[in-house]
Order: structure tokens, then C-alpha cells, then sequence
């Protein structure tokens, strides 16, 4: 890591932008297979689906194939090709992928991550984005880490929540010398980057999301009341909007079982921080789609480009930087519903993929985006939309912003 001679801003931060190289120890990578082949393991489940969580064979073939066929140093390679930088807002470095585009007038993209993702989730998107077939589509594209993700600094007070983010976003791409930008996100990034539409700065565009907030109060508050047993199902929905209710309603009382635990008790997870199998079982448990697509990859049949090197990519990033626990704390800093409409009213694009955690009805996502200037619905992908259909995803990246240049 190189570091510039600092320029504070008005805050006191030091306003730099200073490169930065990913550099792990070989100590910590022996420590890690060390651990790895001296996990205790529990008894199998007692189902042949995966109702109960991860199945045992594919953490144990997980295990098996990190500690003796990864290539423990993939990930810091791929990071180390793509230009990485720190700068300081808030008190807080924030670590960045920012790549500019070699076509003239390429416009400033902003792509914001998710749990259990990270900046790994983003790594095969930015060679199409910012150098396309047509150099009218090519993007600059900055992908920041969220505070307490990756190699960004753990905040070590409380305030870091999706607000705060988003108007630390907001001075990121100033102090990069932006004057016009359009922002992008899934899972956390997509709560984020409605945030930024919300607040509208005079630099913004338009926004993107592949997880949008359209869920109208009167449904958010059945779906409330759904998980405590004591509601009724709304009426008069149509067969898209009744789908979307469905598929909310069994993630719900079924499937935020780990955002509830970190939403209330981030810090009892410590096994995160102590065994790389306890934190690779419970990045891999995010939703019963994307386990499935997981579980398929270890047993050799990766789904589109989520590949198991591509997983332990992630994890191996998470654990060699000690934020497993640190990252779950912005469950516990959200105050907004996941779903929830956030009042953006800047020009708004959402492609819906099919086995997202819901898929939004056009007829909700065009109340809560009153600007609504793309909609499309995609036959593949999953939650991960950029990590495991990259092709699809820069596609629509390409067509949702076309019509802002």
C-alpha cells in the first residue's frame, strides 16, 4: 500500500486517494488450512433436502477442496489486477475498485454489494463495462467496499447504517471528480442506492437495482403480522403481485432466520471469527435459491459463473480479513425494510431475475419508482446477479442506462 501526502477536507479526513495492494501473509494462509483440517464435525442432518441448512457433504467437500486444491492466493491476484485504492470519510478508510474506461465520455457507474457479497461479487462485470463492443455503452465504474466489509476499516462506534453509507457513496465519487454518476446495487447495494435515489444529489442520473424496494406499506404490514402467525393474506392482488406476496411471505417466516441473528446479536457469532467452516456455512445459508446453485457448483456442476473458486473467493477474502462478524453488524445499524419502498423519484431501472429472493410486479415497482425509465424480467439468474450471469447483468446495465447519457 502507497500512501499519497494527505489533504484533509473540511471534516478533518484525509482527502486523498491512496493506491492500495492486497498483501496476505503466508502465516495466515497456513493458519487458515491449519483449521481447516482440524474442524470438529457434527453429525449429518436428518433430511435429504436442505431444510435444515447447509448439507454436511458440501461443507465437508468445501473444507476438503479449500484447504488442499484452492488456489489460496486466486482472489488476491484478481483484486490485485484491477486498480484498488483508500481514501478516508468519516474517520473510516474505504477501500475501492475503481477502473476507468478507455473510450472517451464513458459514464461514471457506482456499484454497490451485498451480504454475504463483496466487491469479489463485481470482479467479472468491469472489463465489459468499461470496455464494450460499442464504446457508446462504456462505463467508469467504481465498486467500494461497505464499512466493515473486505479491506474498508470497521467502524467502531454505531451510525454506519444505509443513510450514512450512502451520503459517504455520495462524497466518494465527488472527491473522485465526478460531476454526473448513476448507481447500481443488489441485497445491501440495492437498500443503499435507493438511499442515494432518495436523497437525490445534483450529480445523480438515475439508479439500477436487481433488488428493488417496491413493496407497498399495506403489504409490508401483512407480511409483519404474517410472521407472528396472526394476519390475513391481503385481497384483491393480481396473479403477479399474489406471486411476489407469496415468495416474501416463506422468506419471512422461513428464510431471514441469519438477518434476524445478526439484525439483534451480531456479536454472539464469534465462531465467524474462529473457524473458517462455521463462516463459510453461514455465508453460504443466505437463501434457499442461491444454496441450491452453491451446492451444485461443489458437487461440480456450477450454475452460470457462481463456480466454487469463485464462492471461496469470497469467503477466503472475509476470512483472512477477520470480517465475518463485522459485516453482519449492519443488519443490526438498518432501520429501513429490505423490501420496503424508499421515496426515490430520480430516473429508476430494475431488471427482475427470476430466482431473486421475490420478483417485483411491474405494477409495485412502478408506484414506488415514479420515474420508472426501464423495466425488464430475465429468464436466469439468481440473487447474485452479477456473479453468476455477468453477460446478463452488464446487458441490462447497458439498456437500463442508455437513454441517461
Amino acid at each position: 500500500m502507497t500512501t499519497n501526502t494527505a489533504a484533509q477536507d473540511a471534516t478533518g479526513d484525509d482527502a486523498s486517494i491512496r493506491p492500495f495492494t492486497v498483501d496476505v501473509s503466508q502465516a495466515d494462509v497456513e493458519d487458515l488450512r491449519r483449521r481447516l483440517q482440524a474442524t470438529r464435525w457434527p453429525e449429518r442432518e436428518t433430511v435429504s433436502d436442505q431444510s435444515q441448512g447447509v448439507p454436511l457433504a458440501t461443507v465437508q467437500e468445501l473444507a476438503r477442496y479449500w484447504a488442499d486444491d484452492y488456489d489460496m492466493g486466486r482472489f488476491q491476484t484478481r483484486l490485485n489486477a484491477v486498480p484498488q485504492f483508500l481514501t478516508e470519510i468519516d474517520g473510516l478508510d474505504i477501500h475501492f475498485l475503481h477502473v476507468r474506461s478507455p473510450h472517451p465520455n464513458a459514464l461514471p457507474l457506482l456499484i454497490t454489494h451485498g451480504w454475504p457479497g463483496s466487491i469479489i461479487e463485481m470482479l467479472n462485470v468491469i472489463a465489459p463495462l468499461t470496455d464494450p463492443p460499442d464504446a457508446a455503452d462504456a462505463f467508469d465504474v467504481v465498486v467500494p467496499s461497505i464499512p466493515g466489509y473486505g479491506f474498508s476499516a470497521v467502524p467502531t462506534s454505531t451510525g454506519w447504517d444505509p443513510f450514512h453509507i450512502a451520503d459517504a457513496w455520495i462524497t466518494l465519487m465527488r472527491r473522485l471528480g465526478y460531476t454526473r454518476f448513476v448507481a447500481q446495487g443488489g441485497d445491501w447495494g440495492a437498500q443503499i442506492t435507493d438511499v442515494i435515489g432518495s436523497k437525490a444529489p445534483a450529480e445523480l442520473l438515475g439508479i439500477h437495482s436487481n433488488m428493488p424496494g417496491t413493496v407497498p406499506p399495506e403489504i409490508s404490514r401483512a407480511l409483519a403480522t404474517n410472521v407472528l402467525g396472526a394476519g390475513d393474506p391481503p385481497s384483491g392482488l393480481s396473479a403477479e403481485e399474489q406471486r411476489a406476496f407469496d415468495q416474501l411471505n416463506a422468506l419471512f417466516t422461513k428464510g431471514l432466520g441469519y438477518a434476524i441473528e445478526m439484525g439483534q446479536r451480531p456479536q454472539t457469532l464469534y465462531g465467524l471469527a474462529d473457524s473458517p467452516v462455521a463462516l463459510a456455512a453461514w455465508m453460504l445459508d443466505h437463501d434457499t435459491r442461491s444454496l441450491a446453485d452453491i451446492v451444485q457448483a461443489f458437487d461440480g456442476d456450477p450454475v452460470g459463473g457462481l463456480t466454487r473458486d469463485e464462492v471461496l473467493d469470497n469467503i477466503t477474502m472475509t476470512w483472512l480479513t477477520n470480517t465475518g462478524m463485522s459485516s453482519g453488524r449492519l443488519y443490526w445499524e438498518n432501520t429501513l425494510g429490505f423490501f420496503d419502498i424508499k421515496g426515490a423519484n430520480v430516473p429508476a431501472a430494475v431488471s427482475v431475475f427470476p430466482n431473486e429472493l421475490y420478483q417485483a410486479p411491474r405494477s409495485w415497482t412502478e408506484k414506488a419508482y415514479p420515474n420508472l425509465i426501464y423495466f425488464n424480467e430475465l429468464d436466469r439468474g439468481n440473487h447474485f446477479a452479477a456473479w453468476q450471469e455477468p453477460d446478463l447483468f452488464t446487458s441490462e446495465l447497458r439498456a437500463a442506462f442508455r437513454s441517461l447519457r
